[in-house]
């Protein structure tokens, strides 16, 4: 069965394999990454500095970007998908819900919602690497990642979740996330992160 992708340039017929990563790789990657700065957050002693502002907007970039491509190509490759992935795009809003205003009160229940994703994703992604080629794959990969650098570092809860409304509407939003990040100082990339002094 081969998975829909959005417009992209025809390929070479013979043996061509497009750079870049899958997007398997791409999201267990990311949720490993995640779910390490919540550990690090949550853990007693001093917190990685900027940790909590990159963490929301790491986690921002990564639901909107799993939202605009991933998700939709496991609806439509993945037999029967539907309702799971109806399942995680609202397991999505309610993270979206919890990064808002994060304070360390609330550093526990996002990573038991973050858990909670990866838990309802993970599976979703094998099943999709049952369904599509390498190429697919890789594609879809390439996708993701461009979507990430365009898509919000706040957390919107009340933006579209699916297709084709997030594509257009979370590039916009994420162009005034990112002016006022930058007005403010705002640390948003997990390699900003610096570790804590020692004692």
């Amino acid at each position: 069965m081969s998975v829909h992708l959005p417009p992209l340039p025809p390929t070479p017929a013979d043996g061509y394999r497009p750079g870049g990563r899958s997007i398997a790789d791409l999201i267990a990657e990311e949720h490993r990454q995640l779910l390490e700065l919540t550990r690090r957050l949550i853990a007693p002693g001093p917190d990685p500095e900027h940790g909590r502002d990159v963490l929301v907007a790491a986690l921002s970039r990564h639901l909107s970007a799993e939202e605009q491509y991933l998700l939709p190509a496991v609806r439509h490759a993945v037999s029967g998908a539907g309702p799971l992935v109806d399942e995680a795009v609202a397991g999505d809003v309610a993270l979206l819900r919890a990064l808002q205003g994060l304070t360390d009160d609330g550093l526990a229940e996002v990573a038991a919602r973050l858990e909670a994703h990866a838990t309802a994703v993970d599976p979703l992604v094998q099943r999709l690497c049952d369904a599509a080629t390498e190429e697919e794959l890789i594609r879809l990969g390439n996708r993701l990642e461009i979507a990430e650098e365009a898509a919000p570092t706040r957390p919107h809860p009340a933006a579209p979740h699916t297709p084709p409304w997030n594509r257009i509407v979370e590039p916009a939003v994420g162009v005034v996330d990112k002016v006022r990040d930058v007005l403010a100082g705002r640390h948003t990339q997990l390699g900003e992160l610096t570790e804590p002094p020692p004692r």
